[in-house]
């Protein structure tokens, strides 16, 4: 009797945390996840942990996805076909901006050399401060978006009074290139790229414009699923190991890169040098920074308004960043 009591109140419990949902509606075996990561074509998240060895012996299963920019990652998110992305500082805001379901789990600040706006060779434009009417490339929403609205608006020139084309990173190379635009804000390696390839020069990098900051994205709905958040913690422990692999080997890894993504080897060079990375714990100060990011944007009339950023973040992943 005592032992039919037994496993009728263990058969209650199991139908109860069923009924509840505990949190986890996907399997509880991590092995039996398949996380979905979505990469950018410049970036190559999967080239940078094959190169440094942390794509060995993963516990669950990885589908890849490539897109161009951090925007499309950022939306695939949010429809629920990507788990995990890697973007810059300004894809969150317009996301969150949107209301989408995305949550921001890490951080990292990388130097700022890369962020540019660049101009053709033979431009006879010379400071930023002769942008004004200017046709200016940019992908909109991205890190770059943010860079271009800061100059303009420390050289004293409204962004209404320049002339922005939302183009994708190859499209704007192309119009560079083609005389169609006067000057393109973009990120590495597409700086490099353009100074290696077309002789463009760097008319501003992102030095007292913006800050170097990158987040890794996840989805609520992959958060409510503990097996998939098992899998998350380990992918962006990964990451973070990559990253601090690829700072100590500069040459293997820009080697690699350039083989996996058709970059030329000094492009590669040139742009990993420029994009030195630290991590970073998501706290109070990197929140308020993206605030102010999320206010400016509102201000301008490119996001519907201002709204409280700080819901979007989760710290609950700080646990393997030291705290300085």
């Amino acid at each position: 009797m005592r032992r039919l009591t037994a496993a009728l109140l263990a058969a209650l419990t199991l139908v109860a945390a069923a009924a509840c949902g505990g949190g986890d509606d996907g399997p509880s075996d991590i092995s039996q996840v398949t996380l979905r990561v979505g990469d950018q074509k410049g970036s190559s998240l999967q080239s940078l942990l094959g190169a440094a060895g942390q794509l060995d012996g993963v516990p669950y299963k990885i589908s890849w996805s490539l897109f161009t920019s951090g925007p499309p990652i950022l939306e695939a998110v949010n429809a629920g076909a990507v788990d995990f992305g890697v973007v810059g500082n300004t894809p969150p805001v317009f996301s969150a901006a949107a209301r989408s379901e995305i949550v921001i789990i890490g951080a990292v600040e990388s130097k700022r050399d890369g962020q540019a706006i660049v101009v053709p060779k033979n431009s006879p434009l010379r400071s930023p401060a002769e942008l004004r009417g200017r046709k200016i490339a940019v992908a909109k929403g991205s890190s770059a978006h943010y860079h271009l609205l800061s100059v303009l608006k420390r050289h004293g020139i409204a962004y209404g009074d320049v002339q922005p084309q939302y183009l994708q990173p190859a499209d704007a190379l192309t119009a560079l290139t083609g005389g169609r635009i006067d000057a393109w804000a973009t990120w590495e390696p597409y700086t490099a790229q353009a100074e290696i390839q077309t002789g463009a020069r760097i008319l501003a990098d992102g030095n007292g414009y913006t800050n170097g900051y990158g987040f890794q994205i996840t989805s609520r709905s992959a958060l409510d699923n503990q097996a998939k958040t098992a899998a998350l913690k380990d992918f962006l422990n990964r990451y973070r190991t990559a990253l601090k692999w690829a700072n100590t080997h500069h040459k293997e890894w820009a080697g690699r890169w350039a083989a996996d993504t058709g970059l030329p080897v000094p492009v590669a060079e040139r742009a990993h040098l420029r994009r030195f990375t630290e991590i970073i714990r998501v706290d109070d100060a990197v929140i308020a920074e993206e605030q102010r990011l999320a206010d400016a944007f509102a201000e301008i009339g490119l996001i519907p308004g201002r709204f409280d950023f700080s819901g979007y973040f989760d710290r609950r992943f700080n646990d393997t960043v030291p705290s300085s």
